[in-house]
């Protein structure tokens, strides 16, 4: 077929469209806070989406490609999420709870279990299914667990455990 024949148009299309967002394999166990939050984000990319759509010919076509693709993931996330139960043990780590811990270099840390979509390391916030997460799961207070680091193995102690 000759070139001729080709749409530009789609064909600029396809190499501007976005990147999908991957979905992670692990469950996806939310807290209460984590579900909102979830909520929340749909509904804030339904009216960007709405606000940008309604723009008509003047539409950012991008801007909605990338508000497609969000709404498609965020929308996957909020169908999948699974609710887990407020933490209560202050004996074993769950999801939603409070993890106070030391180092082998007596640095104290303090995090707390949540689900993937709600992790934000910069505030304590740590995914169950991360290397840290994973390693403190089911843990209690006393408990010595290993945290397989890419910058390292680094063995840790759980001090304290609080519910959400």
């Amino acid at each position: 077929m000759s070139r001729a024949f080709v749409n530009e148009d789609s064909a600029a299309d396809h190499a501007n469209a976005p990147i999908e967002r991957q979905v992670s394999s692990q469950p996806n166990y939310v807290t209460a806070q984590g579900h909102a939050l979830l909520q929340a984000k749909v509904s804030e990319l339904q009216a960007e989406h709405a606000h940008e759509a309604a723009k008509g010919d003047e539409a950012d076509k991008q801007r909605l490609a990338d508000l497609d693709r969000d709404l498609r993931y965020f929308n996957q996330r909020l169908l999948s999420a699974q609710v887990v139960a407020p933490a209560t043990s202050t004996q074993k780590v769950q999801i939603g709870s409070w993890v106070t811990f030391v180092d082998e270099h007596d640095n104290e840390q303090r995090v707390q279990l949540v689900g993937e979509d709600e992790a934000d390391a910069t505030k304590g916030l740590i995914n169950w299914g991360s290397p840290l997460g994973r390693a403190l799961l089911g843990a209690g207070p006393g408990d010595e667990v290993l945290w397989l680091r890419p910058a390292g193995d680094l063995q840790v102690e759980i001090v304290r455990v609080d519910p959400a």
